[in-house]
């Protein structure tokens, strides 16, 4: 149980609401921070306009008692108290030598009234006290002293704030429950594909290749669905070429087995003499199995060919000539007429791997082509490599079969089908392991054509073999070979 609780709260889809809950919130708490900010601000500024007009009006009245008195009259000062108290503020007016002349503490209303009126209606404290000069036809008659509430507001328009700010703080709350609920519903619409492809993969884990996501959407997790199922596709096919491969190489295997166990078990209870003939039926039967053998080894070390490959120069024309003149039996055997038109091109590889291509991609064409058959073998340069195109007459590619030409253990619906099916999926290995590519079509005029493009080597001359044992025959540009049942030429 605590191990699923700390898995949910590390899942993905939790880290996914919780992140879109808290931006949620953030950008509502920082929304109304602003706006709170800039409200004040405004209020600041509307309340130091208010406190700059209230100095301005009693200014004005001060200066408009002095002009009507003809000069500083304390009666007529007095009679400005109830206005300035009424505001709040504290006045005290002196003439233009300094002497006091008047002030609002020495009214009859006093400094009491003007406390108990600020009470009542919500002001602050005073402000600092400011002299204003009192200025009549362009000279200064005298001074003004005033000092107003600091906090200008009347207690409604101070309640009218503290509205604004309390719903200010509603709405961030509000915020946050919609941030929360609706970071929850997008984090579990988000994640459903991410959950649909994990059952997916875990059913495939389990063994149920027929497993799919569901999911056809053309975003980021759509694209993901759709590799997962070509994913799961491949699978399915290669269990299925498995299963297959696993069936005929059990067929393949038991028939050799049961007939030596069949003729041995003769010669052991007496019911056959190991004569020379049945010795040759045995030996036949093992190199049969050998073979088989064989054919699962070259696919393992194709697989590991990247990793050893000797690379050096090699004059791919010679090997070309000499991989088809060591086929000679076989190209005669089956009745098939070899045509070579080689360039001298020099390609940078491994020439075991290489001469491993060229065999396998030659008796791939001898198991196809029916007797009285051509082959024809060109090799040019073209795109800045060397390409060799191995072409022949033959009933080509089955349409059906050319998708799956490359994939390990997989054998043609022709009738002359036979082997293990590993040897174009070691050409389709090796040839990538050279950082060349390998291609199969039909040719116009019918029959198959297997293009392998290989890198060429740096250096354009022909170049040798440094091991003697490796020496290579020259071969002139544009030489034709022909292998029809009589000498190699």
């Amino acid at each position: 149980m605590p191990r699923l609780s700390a898995g949910l709260r590390h899942s993905f889809g939790t880290r996914l609401a919780l992140t879109l809950a808290l931006t949620g919130i953030g950008g509502a708490l920082l929304a109304a921070l602003l706006v709170n900010l800039a409200f004040q601000s405004r209020f600041d500024s509307f309340v130091a306009q208010q406190q700059q007009d209230r100095e301005d009006q009693l200014l004005a009245v001060v200066t408009a008692s002095y002009v009507d008195a003809g000069g500083w009259d304390e009666q007529a000062l007095s009679t400005l108290a109830p206005a300035a108290i009424m505001t709040g503020a504290e006045v005290t007016v002196y003439d233009e030598a300094g002497q006091r002349v008047w002030s609002t503490a020495d009214s009859a209303m006093g400094a009491a009234m003007g406390q108990r009126h600020q009470q009542m209606m919500g002001l602050g404290p005073l402000g600092e006290a400011r002299q204003l000069p009192v200025v009549v036809a362009g000279r200064q008659v005298g001074t003004m002293t005033v000092a107003v509430p600091q906090n200008g507001l009347p207690s409604g328009e101070q309640e009218f704030l503290a509205s604004v700010n309390q719903l200010l703080l509603g709405a961030v709350a509000l915020a946050g429950i919609v941030a929360v609920v609706a970071g929850t519903l997008l984090a579990r619409r988000a994640t459903k594909p991410i959950s649909q492809l994990t059952a997916a993969a875990r059913g495939l884990a389990a063994g149920d290749r027929s497993r799919r996501a569901e999911y056809a959407r053309a975003d980021e997790f759509g694209q993901l669905a759709t590799a997962f199922n070509s994913m799961a596709d491949t699978v399915e096919r290669e269990d299925q070429v498995r299963r297959s491969f696993a069936a005929d190489v059990a067929h393949e295997l038991r028939t050799p087995l049961a007939i030596l166990r069949s003729q041995i078990e003769a010669v052991q209870d007496g019911l056959a003499d190991p004569t020379p003939e049945v010795l040759a039926s045995l030996h036949e039967e093992t190199v049969r199995l050998g073979r088989l053998v064989g054919d699962l080894e070259t696919m393992t070390s194709a697989d590991a060919a990247g990793f050893h490959l000797a690379l050096r120069p090699v004059p791919m024309a010679d090997l070309v000539a000499t991989t088809a003149a060591g086929m000679h039996d076989r190209f005669t055997g089956a009745g098939l007429t070899l045509q070579l038109d080689l360039e001298p091109v020099t390609v940078t590889g491994d020439a075991d791997r290489l001469t491993q291509i060229l065999t396998n991609l030659f008796t791939n064409a001898v198991k196809f082509v029916p007797p009285d058959g051509r082959v024809t073998v060109a090799l040019d340069r073209a795109q800045g490599m060397a390409r060799l195109q191995v072409s022949d007459d033959g009933p080509g590619i089955d349409p059906e079969d050319r998708p799956h030409i490359f994939d390990r253990f997989f054998r043609g619906r022709g009738p002359r089908v036979g082997g293990s099916g590993v040897g174009l999926a070691v050409v389709d290995g090796l040839v990538r392991a050279h950082g060349g590519r390998v291609t199969a079509d039909n040719a116009p005029g019918g029959g198959a054509c297997f293009t392998v493009w290989l890198p060429e080597a740096a250096s354009k001359p022909h170049t040798a073999f440094t091991d003697p044992s490796q020496q290579l025959p020259t071969v002139d540009a544009k030489q034709v070979v022909r292998i029809d049942g009589g000498e190699h030429s």
